[in-house]
């Protein structure tokens, strides 16, 4: 057949037939063709097969199964009771018309009852210790020290909540009782320096608030980290005017709940998370 192939092609084209030596050298190379063309498709297959095989025995990555926490599986914030505390910390103004504030630390302990899931009652004391500046004076009076206690109560609402963590607000509403004369000495006459002299507020009980919230971060069912930042409200100016000094409060410590479950009030109903 590949003898008279030429013939065929000659007679294709119309050309006259190949001779018999030219038919022999048409004949090798496109033998020499074809065993080319074959040993191509062989290397190529031989790669193809070396490049599956390195494939499979390349080491292939895996995504990391990551177990989820169990330790905070168990949070529903079904808990009757919370309580809490920290250390505190309050930029205080001690006087009337003090152009320097005083930054004053202390504790801050509160306490909650929950009637339903969101709602509950909170009860509040704080302390803040420290020193303030003054008015210039001729008594040698620097940096006094000067003490707050508060004590409030009101509503706290938990605005949203899930395993990790919760937000809550709280408006809260008291008094507080600052004293200010513990560190201020004696005139020349052996007087008992008083607050006005230097520019201070005068030792009262006076009306208190903090509105604010918090942030609680679980670390068990029953265990938080707490973050509480407040806009704190005093009227020490004793005018009966309302003359409110807002100052900024924050708190950090820990929170833990305890008491039987809200849903125990209702005979049979299972307790439920929050979300």
């Amino acid at each position: 057949m590949l003898r008279r192939l030429p013939l065929v092609l000659s007679a294709a084209s119309g050309r006259a037939p190949f001779s018999s030596s030219s038919r022999r050298t048409y004949l090798r190379g496109l033998l020499r063709s074809a065993g080319r063309i074959g040993l191509s498709l062989v290397a190529l297959g031989a790669l193809g097969a070396y490049g599956r095989d390195a494939y499979a025995q390349a080491p292939q990555y895996h995504a990391p199964v990551v177990a989820p926490n169990s330790t905070l599986t168990g949070v529903d914030y079904n808990s009757r009771y919370e309580v809490y505390g920290g250390v505190a910390y309050s930029h205080f103004d001690a006087g009337p018309s003090l152009l320097q504030g005083a930054n004053l630390g202390g504790f801050d302990i509160q306490g909650a009852r929950y009637f339903t899931h969101k709602w509950s009652a909170d009860a509040n004391v704080r302390g803040y210790f420290g020193t303030s500046g003054v008015t210039p004076n001729d008594f040698g009076v620097r940096g006094p020290a000067v003490t707050s206690y508060m004590f409030m109560a009101g509503p706290q609402y938990r605005l949203v909540a899930n395993e990790h963590g919760s937000i809550s607000l709280h408006a809260l509403f008291g008094g507080t009782y600052g004293q200010f004369d513990s560190d201020l000495g004696k005139d020349n006459l052996g007087n008992p320096v008083t607050p006005g002299e230097v520019g201070l507020f005068d030792n009262q009980l006076a009306f208190g608030s903090a509105i604010g919230g918090s942030i609680d971060l679980n670390r068990s069912p029953r265990l938080a980290f707490r973050i509480s930042p407040d806009a704190v409200l005093t009227d020490y100016s004793s005018t009966g005017k309302g003359d409110f000094k807002e100052q900024f409060g924050l708190s950090v410590g820990l929170v833990y709940r305890l008491g039987r479950h809200i849903d125990a009030d209702r005979k049979g109903a299972p307790a439920r998370p929050v979300r």
